[in-house]
C-alpha cells in the first residue's frame, strides 16, 4: 500500500482518515455462452461437428463442449418451452437475443459444410462477406473470414 491506495487500485483510508484496505476484486471468467433448444444434445451434437470441438460435460438436459484449447466454450440446455428466435425480427414473436459470429479460412465451403449438417440459410444475407445462417433449433450465426489487421 502506497499512499492510500491499495496493491489493486482501491482507497485505502477512509473519509474520516482511518485505514482500511479492500481485498482484491473477485476473479471473472465467461466460461461459456448457454443456448436453449428444444432438444439440448441434438444442438449440441450440431456443434460439435461444425467447430470440430469435444464434450467437455454431458447431462440429460444440459452439454458443455469446448475448443481444443479449452479458452472457448459453448452450453445448451433443454428448454420445453423454447420459441425458434425470427431472424430478421419482426413486431411480434420470439426476437433473436444474441448470434454467434465464427471465423472461418474459406466462407463457401463453410457454408456448405454448416448446410450439410442441418444449418439453413438465412433469408436475410445484410453484407455480401459474412453468410448468416439459422442452426436446426433456428439460431442464427455468421459465418465469415477476416481480413485486415487482427487486435
Amino acid at each position: 500500500m502506497t499512499d492510500g491506495v491499495d496493491d489493486f487500485g482501491g482507497r485505502c483510508r477512509g473519509p474520516s482518515g482511518q485505514y482500511f484496505c479492500m481485498k482484491p476484486p473477485p476473479r471473472f471468467a465467461l466460461a461459456a455462452t448457454t443456448l436453449d433448444a428444444p432438444d439440448a444434445r441434438e444442438l449440441a451434437h450440431f456443434y460439435l461437428r461444425l467447430l470440430g470441438w469435444r464434450t467437455r460435460k454431458e447431462e440429460p438436459d444440459w452439454i458443455e463442449i469446448a475448443s481444443p484449447d479449452g479458452t472457448a466454450g459453448l452450453s445448451f440446455q433443454t428448454e420445453p418451452l423454447f420459441e425458434r428466435p425470427q431472424w430478421p425480427s419482426r413486431g411480434s414473436g420470439q426476437q433473436m437475443m444474441m448470434h454467434l459470429d465464427i471465423e472461418v479460412n474459406d466462407l463457401s465451403s463453410a457454408v456448405d459444410h454448416a448446410l450439410a449438417l442441418g444449418a439453413t440459410v438465412a433469408d436475410l444475407q445484410p453484407q455480401a462477406d459474412v453468410r448468416v445462417l439459422c442452426d436446426p433449433a433456428g439460431h442464427p450465426f455468421c459465418l465469415f473470414v477476416r481480413t485486415g489487421p487482427t487486435g
